[in-house]
């Protein structure tokens, strides 16, 4: 039913693309990340959540539709529906079915519940394609209410110390995560204004977050002693940066369960917090699908792929896409994802 081609993951049936890396005429979104929602289609549909980020990022005259989690759909005998897919707000599993075959396109995912957006959903089929992000046995994460606590410590300590702490997460995803969870006592919290537009669009639609204040250039040194500052990835080394001098720089990422990732940013802390699935939960995921066939996606293809075959005997394989394990993340001047070290992005 589904196929891979040079724009993307294409349903013939029903004359429909997910998550193209080309313009298309219909673009079926699992999530608002720019390597999954890419600009130039004439029409886009995702779920409710994601429709005003869309044309925050791709522009707000774009043709973009939304829908609800588990509402059937029929496009030329194609039923299709969208899941929650755990991965960040509004995120989507999209299961398509056509004369009794089901294929389910996973976009990214966890299994973690994360307190913001809605858990993964399992979803029975045919065909399952899948993220391989953290697909290597070293990664499995800690549980998120232990990270969180060591977040609140670790701010608690630097107020103390009479230090600032500047947390990094990407501003759709990682950083309505970190603010939900902060501990309201220790301090005042600031956000990045690439952060404050997500989070703003974000209530305006009904999502409740914790109070946080957007940095502007008229800030005093006094306004944020013993504040939290939560940035994105692009900040790292700039000049914004300075005046919460003096600070300590803390970084959440599942890539942070390698200590190499952290010393290369010069990163005081590094704090294991992702919004992809790790090894333990790809393997659950794609167990509770019963597929007998899967396709695996950006990240360690190979070495999953090859897992899926040889432990499960499952009929698994490589599938080259333009997406990117952690795109939104990108920490500049780490290693890419062909180093023996590992990805590095956040």
């Amino acid at each position: 039913m589904l196929r891979f081609d040079a724009k993307g993951i294409y349903c013939e049936q029903a004359g429909l693309y997910i998550d193209p890396w080309q313009p298309v005429d219909k673009a079926l979104i699992t999530h608002a990340h720019a390597d999954h929602a890419r600009p130039g289609s004439k029409a886009y549909l995702c779920h409710h959540d994601s429709v005003a980020i869309l044309k925050l990022r791709l522009g707000a005259d774009i043709r973009v539709e939304g829908v609800g989690y588990g509402e059937v759909f029929t496009v030329n005998g194609v039923r299709i529906s969208l899941h929650p897919a755990g991965h960040i707000i509004g995120s989507a599993q999209i299961r398509l079915e056509y004369k009794g075959e089901v294929w389910v396109v996973s976009g990214d995912y966890k299994l973690q519940a994360d307190g913001v957006s809605v858990p993964f959903e399992p979803l029975r089929c045919h065909h399952f394609i899948t993220e391989s992000t953290f697909g290597l046995p070293v990664y499995k994460f800690p549980q998120p209410a232990a990270v969180h606590e060591a977040i609140n410590t670790w701010w608690r300590d630097n107020a103390a110390a009479g230090i600032n702490s500047v947390i990094i997460g990407y501003a759709l995803g990682k950083a309505q995560r970190i603010l939900a969870h902060l501990d309201p006592d220790a301090g005042p919290v600031y956000t990045h204004g690439a952060v404050d537009n997500i989070h703003t669009l974000l209530a305006a639609q009904g999502l409740v977050l914790p109070p946080a204040r957007r940095v502007t250039p008229d800030m005093q040194k006094k306004d944020i002693q013993g504040a939290m500052i939560i940035a994105p990835p692009s900040a790292i080394g700039t000049s914004w940066m300075n005046r919460f001098a003096p600070f300590s720089l803390g970084i959440c990422s599942g890539w942070m369960q390698l200590r190499g990732t952290r010393r290369r940013r010069s990163a005081d802390r590094g704090f294991i917090l992702s919004d992809h699935a790790d090894w333990d939960q790809l393997n659950e995921a794609v167990k509770a699908t019963g597929a007998e066939h899967v396709y695996v996606t950006h990240g360690y293809k190979p070495v999953y792929a090859r897992w899926l075959r040889e432990a499960y005997g499952l009929d698994a394989a490589e599938v080259e896409t333009l997406y990117d394990s952690g795109q939104e993340d990108v920490v500049p001047g780490a290693a890419g994802p062909g180093d023996q070290d590992l990805n590095p992005e956040l």
